[in-house]
C-alpha cells in the first residue's frame, strides 16, 4: 500500500510539473503598436496577455488615451491594404456581413490573432468613422502578464468624438512592409523631443516597428 501511495504521488507530481511546462510554453504576450492618422506624433504600445479578451484590449486602449468608456467602438481585422474584414463589436449587433458576429467580451485574442504583423482598426468614433491604426507588432512566447500595460506613451491623442467642424475623413496610411515603423533601422524612441517626430514624414514612412520602449 505504501509503495502504491509513493508511486501515485510521484505520478501526480510529474503530471503537475508537465502541466506547468505546457502552460509556460503556450503562454504568450501580444505587443500592439497603435498610431493615429490625425496626430503625427501619437504613439501607444500596449502589452497584453494573448488569452485576454478583445474587451480587455479595448479597455487598455481607452485608458492609454484617457477616453470615456461610454461610446460604441469596434475592432476590425484588416488586410495589408487596411481594408476592413472581420469585425469584433462592443455589443452584439445584427449584421449582413459575410463574417461571423463576434463580441469583444466573448472573443479571446489568440483565437483570432495568429500571425505577427496582423493589422487592425480600432474605431472609437463610429459616427465619423475615426479610428486608431494598430498592428500586432510582436508575439512574445513563454511569458504572460496579469493585466494589460501601456509600455510606450508618446504624444496626445485626437479628440474622442468629432463634431462637424472637427471631422477629418479616415486616411489610410502609406505602408511598405519592407520598411520599419519610422523608416530607419537605427531609430531610437528615446530621441523623441517635445516637438514629436521632427523631420519624420507620416506619409512617407512605414508605420510599424518591433522596437519597444
Amino acid at each position: 500500500m505504501n509503495l502504491f501511495n509513493k508511486s501515485f504521488c510521484q505520478i501526480k507530481k510529474y503530471c503537475i510539473f508537465t502541466t506547468e511546462i505546457i502552460q509556460h510554453l503556450i503562454a504568450m504576450i501580444f505587443k500592439f503598436t497603435i498610431i493615429s492618422d490625425e496626430n503625427d506624433d501619437f504613439l501607444r504600445i500596449i502589452d497584453i496577455d494573448s488569452e485576454a479578451s478583445f474587451l480587455d484590449l479595448h479597455n487598455a486602449i481607452l485608458e492609454s488615451v484617457d477616453f470615456e468608456k461610454n461610446q460604441m467602438t469596434s475592432f476590425f481585422l484588416c488586410n495589408d491594404d487596411w481594408e476592413k474584414e472581420q469585425e469584433i463589436t462592443l455589443v452584439e449587433m445584427e449584421s449582413s456581413s459575410e463574417y461571423d458576429n463576434l463580441v469583444m467580451e466573448d472573443t479571446i485574442l489568440d483565437q483570432i490573432l495568429t500571425d505577427e504583423k496582423q493589422k487592425l482598426l480600432f474605431v472609437f468614433d463610429m459616427i465619423s468613422d475615426r479610428a486608431f491604426f494598430m498592428e500586432l507588432s510582436e508575439m512574445i512566447p513563454g511569458k504572460d502578464i496579469d493585466e494589460a500595460a501601456c509600455v510606450t506613451l508618446v504624444g496626445l491623442p485626437p479628440i474622442q468624438i468629432a463634431d462637424d467642424t472637427d471631422f477629418i475623413p479616415l486616411q489610410k496610411p502609406n505602408l511598405s512592409s519592407e520598411e520599419n515603423f519610422y523608416g530607419d533601422e537605427s531609430f531610437d524612441i528615446d530621441e523623441l523631443d517635445e516637438e514629436g517626430f521632427g523631420d519624420l514624414n507620416f506619409d512617407e514612412s512605414s508605420l510599424f516597428t518591433d522596437d519597444n520602449h
